[in-house]
């Protein structure tokens, strides 16, 4: 599967499906024309360009989500931790608190995330 990083247009074409699925492709289109001024060619051509990437499928006209929003951008995180940090983990959160501080409500999210992960290693 094919999972490159979503253009901006894309990434507002695929934020409709994933909030709208399953829906008909008619509907898609009609979606697509009232959010983004597209024509029935257009919305097509770049569904199915994501459906050769593994993100959605078009079933006999019916648009689904092989993927979710979540995982997909949990995937991009990875694929970024990989590739500009070598899959270091500390290294992206040291890069990333140099240049924001967190706040405390966020210091005690990754804590517990943490934590709950020290819980799943035992």
């Amino acid at each position: 599967m094919e999972m490159t990083r979503l253009g901006p247009v894309e990434s507002r074409f695929a934020d409709l499906i994933w909030e709208h699925a399953p829906l008909s492709s008619g509907e898609l289109v009609r979606l697509c024309q009232q959010e983004l001024c597209w024509k029935k060619p257009t919305t097509y051509t770049v569904l199915r360009k994501l459906c050769e990437r593994g993100l959605f499928q078009n079933d006999h006209g019916m648009v689904t989500a092989k993927i979710s929003r979540t995982d997909y951008y949990a995937m991009q995180g990875e694929e970024l931790v990989n590739e500009a940090f070598a899959g270091s983990l500390p290294a992206f959160l040291a890069a990333f608190t140099q240049r924001k501080a967190l706040s405390p409500q966020e210091v005690q999210e990754i804590r517990r995330m943490i934590d709950q992960a020290e819980e799943g290693v035992k």
